[in-house]
C-alpha cells in the first residue's frame, strides 16, 4: 500500500465560519474589491474587523497620458479608503511598491509576515499565483509573496527579529486565493451584491481601464453592473448560488 504524507493537506476543508479578523491583501487598488469585495463586506457586518492591503502605488493603472503617476497614486489611496469604507469599513495598508514592477523578493515575503504577525487574521485571501495563464505579472507575484509569507508567520525561526520585537507568530486557518485555477470554496454574495458594486465605483480612475467606463454615465454603469452579475452568477453556479465569490482555500 502506497502512504501519502501529504493527503491531508489535499483533503476539503470544512466550511468556514464568519473570522473574527481577515486579511486581504492586493497588488493593486481594486484587486481586493473584484476578487472578494462581497465576501470582505458580508464578513464586516457580521462583526468582522478587516485589513486591506494593497502591495503597489497603482501609478500606471491609466490610459490618460497627461495624468502624473504620482497624481495618479495619490488618487488611488483615496479611492482605496473610499471603497474600503463601502464594504462597511476596513483598515488600509498601502506598501507603495511602484506598479508593475512587484517581483517576489525575500523583503517583501517579510513585509507580508510582518503584517500577518501584527494583523493577526483568521483568514487571509490573496490572488491565486497557480492560476494558468495568469497574464499580470503583479498578481502572480503578489500571490507568491503572501501564500510564503502565511508559511514565514506561523514559525518562529522565520525573521526572528520581528519575534525579538515582540510579534510572535501567528497561523491563520484558512487561505483564501481568489481568480482560483481549481476553486473548492464559494461565498454567497447575493445580499451584499450592491455594496461590491459601490465599493468597486469608487475606484473612478479605472473607470475606463477596467469598468467598461462605468462612470460615463447610467447606461455604462448598468452595463459594468450586468457584467458583474453574471460573473457572480458563473462562479455561483458549481455551488449552487445566484452570486458568488469563488475560493481555492487551504490550511497553512
Amino acid at each position: 500500500m502506497t502512504i501519502d504524507l501529504y493527503e491531508d493537506a489535499r483533503t476539503t476543508p470544512p466550511s468556514l465560519p464568519v473570522p473574527q479578523r481577515v486579511l486581504a491583501i492586493g497588488a493593486h487598488p481594486d484587486d481586493v474589491e473584484f476578487g472578494a469585495g462581497g465576501t470582505l463586506a458580508t464578513w464586516i457586518a457580521a462583526g468582522c474587523a478587516a485589513t486591506i492591503a494593497v502591495v503597489t502605488d497603482g501609478s500606471k493603472g491609466t490610459w490618460d497620458r497627461t495624468l502624473d503617476p504620482a497624481d495618479l497614486a495619490a488618487r488611488r489611496r483615496d479611492e482605496q479608503h473610499a471603497a474600503a469604507a463601502a464594504l462597511g469599513g476596513a483598515e488600509v495598508l498601502f506598501f507603495d511598491l511602484i506598479d508593475g514592477e512587484v517581483e517576489a523578493t525575500m523583503a517583501l515575503r517579510q513585509r507580508v509576515c510582518e503584517v500577518i504577525r501584527r494583523t493577526r487574521p483568521d483568514v487571509v485571501l490573496t490572488h491565486d499565483p497557480w492560476r494558468r495563464y495568469q497574464l499580470h505579472p503583479d498578481h502572480r507575484a503578489t500571490g507568491w509573496s503572501v501564500v510564503d509569507g502565511v508559511v514565514a508567520a506561523r514559525d518562529h525561526l522565520f525573521f526572528p527579529e520581528q519575534v525579538a520585537a515582540g510579534l510572535e507568530p501567528h497561523r491563520p486557518s484558512s487561505l483564501m486565493l481568489w481568480s482560483a485555477d481549481e476553486p473548492d470554496h464559494w461565498e454567497d454574495i447575493g445580499p451584499v451584491f450592491e455594496l461590491k458594486i459601490a465599493a468597486l465605483l469608487c475606484h473612478s480612475s479605472q473607470s475606463r481601464t477596467t469598468m467598461g467606463d462605468a462612470g460615463a454615465d447610467e447606461h455604462h454603469r448598468a452595463a459594468f453592473e450586468t457584467r458583474m452579475r453574471t460573473w457572480a452568477a458563473d462562479l455561483g453556479r458549481p455551488a449552487g448560488l445566484s452570486a458568488a465569490e469563488a475560493f481555492k482555500r487551504l490550511q497553512p
